[in-house]
């Protein structure tokens, strides 16, 4: 049933008993759900039949675009053939030793073994036990500290959610748990001030170093960032921010973990946001565009030195979830993969559609409501501010962001909001002409929000 009688149905069925991610369930149930119905290369069709193009991939992992059938295939015949088996007890099966194999070839050099999971969030709750323990293989069990950075995003699980940075989501349930601590992030457009980009992401890496000082490296296990943060707000890190990261953590024995969930398989118009930036990572979280959404399942590649110890020194690894390394899910990320490199899709946005799209979005910083526009491969982020010579920011923070990605959803277009930052995250087979469509439709949210922002400013002047 669609039109006004279905989306008045399916609203009401949703109010009554689905719990929603991430949602004020009381602001939800006064104007109800939006119902999307189908989806179709970058776009989707809501209840009403409203056409939308999605700006964000899903959540940041529909990579090869909807509707493709390859990959409903792929999980058809292997649903007939073996719908489930687990991979405990020294089992495996053809998908998951398929899928580890190609995912040894095209992650970054000396990461040749994969740890699977369901989900970024589990990823991560991997990481953190993987990496304590290696250390305590190694006969270092007081190496358990982990270090991330403040507004990171690495899940929503105890453990991951401890891991990121958001004091929104640690004040839910007393997080962060012992043993994880944060240092600044490289956001120079809002953090920097009048240092220079490259000085500023110097110094933001040095406190790492500081911070590993502070709590002794026999205590480090390892510290975990994302190349570019996504939920934070594609925050771009300044060139010198990476390598000196990578240096602090070589010279000090701790584990780089490069959370590669968002950038992973073609974000950056590279494979990984890891080959993007040089980073050699021990541990590195993938999910997402892993199978561009079309079925839950992530992982942890694994660096072949860590994996030694784990193999050789180790026993048993007390950790896996019952759907680790799920056969369907696993044929559908390889029939994903084989898409993403035999189609060439990552090098078209690398060398086509990754430059023409940075281009046009950094135009957007002309905007009057603009701060920064950053732009790298197949991520924007606009930088809303009140007043763009001297970066002041709104007051009260994220009620722009949130009026902006309302406006850009009844015009047709999915932005998120992240505070009063704009972001996008398109499916990496967006054409040039959609590109087109993309900046125009956000040029008409950003003008129409500056005239609500400039109108309510004009109504407090005529009140006071």
């Amino acid at each position: 049933m669609s039109g006004a009688q279905g989306t008045a149905k399916w609203r009401a069925l949703d109010s009554a008993h689905f719990l929603h991610p991430f949602t004020n369930h009381k602001d939800l149930h006064e104007k109800g759900a939006r119902i999307i119905e189908r989806a179709e290369g970058v776009y989707l069709w809501d209840s009403d039949g409203n056409k939308i193009l999605d700006a964000m991939a899903g959540l940041w992992c529909v990579n090869v675009g909807y509707g493709r059938e390859e990959l409903a295939e792929a999980a058809y015949r292997q649903i007939q053939k073996l719908p489930y088996y687990n991979t405990f007890f020294q089992s495996a099966h053809p998908p998951v030793v398929e899928l580890s194999t190609l995912l040894a070839q095209v992650t970054p050099t000396g990461l040749n073994h994969v740890f699977l999971t369901n989900s970024g969030s589990e990823a991560n709750d991997t990481v953190v036990r993987m990496a304590r323990y290696y250390w305590a293989c190694l006969g270092q069990p007081d190496k358990q500290t982990i270090i991330s950075r403040h507004n990171a995003y690495h899940g929503s699980t105890v453990a991951a959610a401890s891991l990121g940075g958001m004091p929104a989501m640690h004040v839910q349930g007393g997080l962060p748990i012992p043993g994880i601590v944060h240092i600044n992030q490289p956001y120079w457009y809002r953090e920097g001030g009048d240092t220079a980009p490259e000085e500023f992401g110097k110094q933001v890496a040095q406190e790492l170093e500081q911070k590993i000082a502070e709590l002794g490296e026999h205590n480090v296990a390892a510290f975990i960032a994302e190349p570019i943060q996504g939920a934070g707000g594609v925050i771009v890190p300044p060139d010198s921010y990476w390598p000196e990261i990578c240096a602090i953590c070589r010279r000090h024995q701790i584990l780089l973990v490069a959370d590669e969930v968002i950038c992973g398989f073609g974000r950056t118009g590279k494979w990984f946001g890891s080959d993007y930036y040089g980073i050699q990572p021990d541990l590195m979280p993938i999910a997402k565009g892993l199978s561009s959404g079309y079925l839950p399942i992530g992982g942890v590649m694994v660096a072949d030195h860590v994996a030694r110890v784990i193999i050789e020194e180790g026993g048993e690894f007390a950790h896996g979830m019952t759907y680790s390394g799920h056969p369907v899910a696993c044929a559908v990320a390889v029939a994903n993969i084989r898409i993403l490199r035999d189609e060439g899709i990552i090098d078209n946005v690398r060398d086509n559609t990754g430059p023409y799209l940075q281009k046009s979005w950094r135009e957007l910083a002309v905007h009057p409501l603009v701060g920064e526009a950053r732009a790298v491969g197949f991520l924007g982020a606009l930088d809303l501010v009140a007043d763009k010579a001297t970066r002041k920011q709104f007051d009260p923070a994220g009620q722009t962001g949130i009026l902006c990605r309302d406006i850009s959803i009844r015009l047709g277009l999915i932005m998120r909001a992240v505070g009063d930052t704009m972001i996008i995250s398109p499916p990496l087979v967006m054409s040039r002409e959609e590109i087109d469509e993309l900046i125009m439709l956000a040029t008409s949210a950003l003008d129409e929000t500056l005239a609500a922002v400039q109108g309510k400013n004009d109504s407090r002047g005529a009140v006071s």
